[in-house]
């Protein structure tokens, strides 16, 4: 017979030796753990504070003029590192009205003063140019004044929106603080079907789990079918972690995100800024939640109005009537999303009853478009390109609907008044959803046509 005290007295002994000697178990650290670790200096955990380093900061002009107003609050002339810093015109460009217009002229002015990079009218969107300029590589950490920040996760950075008072200050001081986040794991298994495109995937994951089922904690999206997509597929996930309420939506990165860096490089005729240095979890990491998706019965999936959360397979929607389609802007205004659509509406026409609108996400991606013959084939079916940049997402300017009347588009929300009229209807789908729905004048299956 075994005496409980002298077992309980054993086992005591036992932990204080695994302690003196060292052995104890760590868990092991998730993509977000790790470059906050080598960001703040700290063996830092999910939940710490820490007080990180910043590779990267930027502002949008919606947010900019607010930014340049708390620097001077701050008694500051000057940023960190203006090779660091940079402010975009990307939300209402060409400027629709004379306020707009002073605060380009305000962003122009600070970027004179200060040496950091603005970029000017059709430049295009702020989440694809900073990927574009080979000024953030992997494993960095990046803030921005935007919600859509998270976009960068594609590329294996953790990069997170904050308030313009909160970028001013990173923009200041090269750093930041930050509430370490957990982490929620999501595995796409399986393949792709025919019609289900990355967009579908991050729509079916957002219906899933609801606008704020990941509210504060960060995403790590892996998987087979993570690891077949392109770097745009990719981002289009990633842009949309925010929809979700996610800080950041993580990948690893692989020879593609490499291949990716080493290509802009080449392109902008410049060395990266900085080495990438890949950043993957450990096998023991601490994950709040695991989530593992079958992706080979999924079918297209759409966002129903007023929230990106309201998702319903296709036939759910078929036969609605839309009167207009959007491809473009921050989540889906990349190469492959306009050769996925050119190659639906090719020698097609977009019904009489609709209007297209295709918004590039940067100078760089419709000049490709335009060598590769899609703006051609868009512009024959009907559609209308604006300029690089944000396009009819935010409603500032460009495609704001009528009362009443229905969208189809590749954006990443649909609550009231998104696209500047509170009293008409936002659907989300993939390019190849609008593509299809702008032929038919209604939300089609895009199956029928590819």
């Amino acid at each position: 017979m075994v005496c409980v005290a002298c077992n309980r007295e054993l086992n005591l002994i036992v932990v204080v030796n695994v302690i003196l000697l060292g052995v104890i178990p760590i868990a092991g650290k998730t993509i977000a753990e790790k470059i906050f670790s080598a960001h703040s200096g700290t063996d830092a955990h999910a939940g710490d504070i820490v007080v990180a380093n910043i590779d990267y900061a930027m502002s949008q002009d919606g947010t900019s003029a607010l930014a340049i107003d708390a620097i001077a609050s701050m008694g500051a002339d000057t940023v960190f590192d203006p090779a660091k810093v940079a402010m975009v015109m990307d939300h209402s460009c060409p400027s629709p009205l004379e306020g707009v217009s002073a605060i380009h002229a305000k962003i122009r002015d600070f970027g004179a003063r200060t040496g950091i990079r603005v970029y000017d009218w059709g430049a295009g969107v702020c989440h694809q140019l900073l990927p574009e300029s080979g000024n953030i590589v992997a494993g960095d950490l990046v803030v921005g004044c935007d919600s859509h920040t998270c976009t960068y996760g594609a590329l294996n950075v953790f990069s997170t929106g904050v308030g313009s008072t909160d970028g001013a200050a990173a923009m200041v001081a090269g750093k930041l603080w930050f509430k370490v986040p957990e982490t929620i794991r999501v595995n796409f298994n399986g393949v792709l079907p025919n019609g289900v495109f990355s967009k579908d995937l991050i729509l079916h994951l957002a219906g899933l789990i609801g606008v704020d089922g990941a509210t504060y904690q960060a995403l790590e999206f892996a998987g087979p079918v993570i690891d077949a997509l392109s770097i745009d597929a990719r981002m289009t996930i990633s842009n949309m972690a925010i929809e979700v309420g996610a800080k950041a939506g993580l990948m690893c990165a692989d020879d593609k995100t490499l291949d990716f860096f080493e290509k802009r490089a080449l392109r902008n005729g410049t060395p990266l800024s900085r080495t990438p240095l890949p950043v993957a979890p450990d096998a023991d990491a601490t994950y709040a939640q695991t989530i593992d998706i079958d992706t080979s019965t999924l079918v297209p999936m759409v966002a129903k109005p007023h929230a990106v959360g309201n998702v319903v397979p296709i036939d759910d929607v078929q036969g609605v009537p839309v009167a207009e389609g959007v491809i473009g802007t921050c989540t889906n205004g990349r190469l492959e999303d306009f050769a996925i659509a050119a190659s639906i509406l090719n020698g097609r026409k977009i019904n009489s009853g609709c209007r297209l609108v295709v918004a590039p996400a940067s100078r760089d991606i419709y000049l490709d478009a335009m060598a590769a013959g899609y703006i051609q084939t868009l512009v024959e079916a009907g559609a209308c390109v604006v300029t690089p940049g944000c396009g009819p997402c935010v409603g500032t300017h460009n495609g704001v609907p009528s009362d009443a009347e229905n969208v189809i588009s590749t954006a990443n929300r649909n609550f009231k008044g998104r696209m500047g009229n509170s009293n008409a209807f936002i659907y989300l789908g993939s390019p190849a959803t609008v593509a299809a729905s702008m032929i038919n004048g209604e939300i089609c299956d895009p199956r029928r046509y590819l």
